[in-house]
């Protein structure tokens, strides 16, 4: 099978187009014949070997995406959720063979049924960053109906989805994004938009149940702001797990009676269930920037690298 590998880390180029042996599902494992995979920022920064806090789990060459969505090839034992023919969604095993990949292996129970409303190219988009704010705001944040959140970076991949579900759940929305994006995010389902170019959010909010970091910015500095804005035994959630708190930050924390969390995504089977019932259900959509095709992964991942994508980008592996 073809796989986009890395031999060694660098910039878009190391990526290689290979012929690999195709993967065999072990106990509770199952074989997908992939179709689309997300592109992510977690993609290049494992690529380039930067980011240490991940490159510790790293053994080169590797087959790079963890946003996967495509039909299952194959089970193995112990595999009861699903069948050779389901088309499924979700995020292969990390460390491990990705998804820029003819075929990839992954733990059966970090996917589920894809969305039937969606194609593979839209449902590939979907379960990283989805999961991502997922875990954020329900498992960290542990937000409620009516609450009042605050998410960073809302026209993000992680921060459009954050958007959405959180309306679902019926909490009360406040998205923060540039200028440009404002509208977007109100098509979201904001309820409130604040414009981080021209205003000052802790000015102008007091008495936040959750914020939810979700924008790339990483700057105790902005999360002490964040801080000034939660009431107390309100929860901060950063899902810039690479970016740990510092002391100050820690003080404030616990100065002013609030909590702070660094949110590492989960990949569970029961939350892609239940979101894809909320896409099929028409509450929440999916956004697509762009579509590359499998021989241009490096372009795709110079435009990630820009911070400029409102939604996600998607690799299609097969038509």
């Amino acid at each position: 099978m073809k796989a986009i590998r890395i031999n060694e880390f660098g910039g878009p180029e190391v990526m290689k187009i290979e012929e690999t042996e195709r993967p065999v599902p072990a106990a509770g494992e199952i074989l997908i014949k992939v179709y689309a995979s997300g592109v992510n920022p977690v993609d290049w920064a494992i690529r380039n070997g930067t980011n240490q806090s991940l490159r510790s789990f790293l053994k080169l060459p590797i087959t790079l995406g963890w946003d996967a969505a495509g039909i299952v090839e194959d089970v193995g034992s112990d595999v009861m959720a699903f069948s050779k023919g389901d088309e499924v969604y979700g995020v292969p095993d990390f460390p491990g063979d990705g998804s820029y990949a003819e075929y990839c292996v992954a733990k059966a129970s970090r996917f589920a049924l894809k969305p039937k409303s969606l194609n593979f190219n839209q449902a590939s988009a979907v379960p990283l960053a989805a999961l991502t704010g997922w875990t954020g705001m329900f498992e960290h944040g542990k937000l409620q109906p009516a609450q009042r959140i605050l998410i960073q970076g809302a026209s993000g991949g992680v921060g459009s989805f954050a958007v959405q579900f959180a309306k679902a759940k019926g909490a009360y929305v406040i998205g923060m994004a540039s200028t440009a994006n404002l509208d977007y995010v109100r098509q979201l389902g904001a309820d409130e938009v604040i414009d981080y170019k021209t205003q000052k959010f802790e000015e102008l909010l007091q008495d936040i149940d959750v914020v939810l970091e979700a924008s790339p910015v990483r700057d105790n500095g902005e999360r002490i702001k964040a801080l000034s804005v939660l009431r107390e035994g309100g929860i901060f959630v950063s899902v810039n797990t690479d970016f740990k708190f510092n002391d100050e930050m820690i003080a404030t924390v616990n100065n002013k009676k609030v909590k702070a969390e660094l949110a590492l995504n989960q990949a569970r089977q029961e939350w892609l269930t239940e979101m894809a019932a909320l896409i099929d259900e028409g509450k929440v959509q999916v956004f697509i920037d762009k579509v590359f095709p499998f021989e241009q992964a490096a372009e795709a991942h110079r435009e990630s690298e820009t911070w400029h994508v409102r939604g996600k980008l998607v690799l299609e592996i097969r038509k």
